[in-house]
């Protein structure tokens, strides 16, 4: 049952930051860039365990990512939950140049300098790549990185920490410089 999306080199001529402009499609119209199997599960489950093809595998042709959704018996439930794990990889795997001057997207409030966003806010997966984005930018400094989102070390940590791929990556940026793992 993999549900870790997988890149392979980007196929098309799109930068990573036209790629993270995704996030913004509507469900509708991310599905229609993708192709869309769907097939049984294997594994334990008894009677009830996915007796149609309601497991969803989508491949993102533009991005070169495959997710699946394969928990729920509903192909529909499955479906959603596909296109929620691209929307992940998408703000995960591709890193987006900062702006000049940073604005939070609507509906993101951050009060007394704590980073806390919601997985139900509709900007949820902006606000995670753009913190990937700037641990990037300030090579892999999350104190650096934090200053420039307007926010505490402790709770732009605290954040990355809760989303265990968007932590993976964190740490993978800093490897790549040299730098230790982040602590939790």
């Amino acid at each position: 049952m993999s549900q870790n999306p997988t890149a392979a080199p980007t196929p098309s001529s799109e930068s990573p930051a036209d790629l993270r402009l995704r996030l913004d499609f509507s469900d509708e119209r991310l599905r229609r860039e993708c192709v869309v199997d769907t097939h049984r599960t294997s594994g334990p489950g008894g009677q009830h365990r996915n007796k149609t093809q309601s497991a969803v595998r989508l491949r993102h042709p533009p991005s070169g990512l495959i997710v699946t959704g394969e928990e729920r018996r509903s192909q529909h439930q499955n479906m959603a939950n596909a296109l929620l794990r691209l929307r992940e990889a998408l703000a995960v795997q591709f890193r987006s140049p900062l702006a000049e001057t940073f604005r939070w997207p609507d509906g993101v409030r951050i009060m007394d300098s704590r980073l806390r966003v919601s997985e139900n806010n509709a900007a949820f997966y902006h606000v995670l790549g753009v913190a990937l984005d700037a641990l990037s930018a300030f090579d892999g400094k999350p104190q650096d990185a934090a200053a420039y989102l307007g926010v505490t070390s402790a709770s732009y940590t605290r954040f990355l920490s809760k989303h265990a791929r968007a932590w993976e990556e964190a740490n993978r940026i800093r490897s790549e410089l040299g730098l230790g793992r982040l602590k939790a």
